[in-house]
């Protein structure tokens, strides 16, 4: 059963001037939020994820309703079932690699079974050789490919991720957006994923929301709203 995230969302910043009032619907697969730095893609993302509560609308997963202001419903972020792969990656210095990824495993499962789901996930993004290495020794992309490692092994129901790749060069943010895209499949799910990378985003996205000053200015195809050559 096809099952999409529909957003509805308002956030005022009081003082700034700033607003965010957008609504679009990512079903299974890679939706592009694409805009300028400043446009509210990443407050957004963290409005989908429980960090920031919206002053008005909804959000949910087919029947799940994961925020509605109207009816009070605000489910906290740890029962989302989201993975979230920040800008920063987020990962914590003093665990291994292998401990990072089984943190993002349900706790609910046994300490050995975490562990082995760890390793699993760190040989599919192809760095099993840093299971036992902390952060501090990794290069850019095998923290990337850890920090992805940790968020699919918790089998999310939603994936969202802040320009995750824009740290990498060109090469290495290709091979890893197709892993990216490749994982999302694989799981079938939705996934949001912010960038102001055309690039980037015709490599790994299905589908685009355009964003500009807080609003939807356009949605549909990559080819469509993002072609290889822009207009004009």
């Amino acid at each position: 059963m096809t099952v999409a995230l529909q957003v509805d969302v308002r956030v005022r910043r009081e003082g700034s001037g700033f607003s965010l009032d957008v609504a679009f619907e990512a079903p299974p697969g890679v939706t592009i939020l694409f805009g300028r730095s400043g446009s509210g893609k990443s407050t957004l993302l963290a409005a989908i994820a429980g960090l920031v509560r919206p002053s008005g609308g909804r959000v949910a997963l087919g029947d799940e309703v994961w925020f509605d202001a109207g009816s009070g419903v605000d489910r906290p972020v740890e029962r989302r079932g989201v993975a979230f792969v920040f800008q920063s990656l987020a990962l914590f210095p003093h665990l291994t690699a292998e401990a990072n990824v089984a943190y993002g495993v349900d706790p609910s499962i046994g300490r050995v079974d975490r562990r082995r789901r760890a390793r699993e996930m760190l040989d599919r993004l192809g760095v099993a050789h840093l299971a036992l290495r902390r952060p501090a020794t990794f290069s850019g992309g095998e923290a990337q490919r850890v920090a992805l490692a940790r968020a699919i092994a918790r089998s999310p129901s939603v994936v969202l991720l802040d320009e995750p790749l824009s740290s990498l060069d060109e090469e290495l943010r290709d091979g890893l957006a197709a892993d990216i895209r490749a994982f999302v499949r694989e799981l079938g799910v939705p996934a949001v994923y912010v960038t102001h990378d055309r690039a980037e985003a015709r490599v790994i996205g299905d589908r685009v929301v355009l964003i500009e000053a807080g609003r939807v200015r356009a949605a549909g195809s990559v080819d469509e709203l993002l072609p290889a050559s822009p207009r004009g």
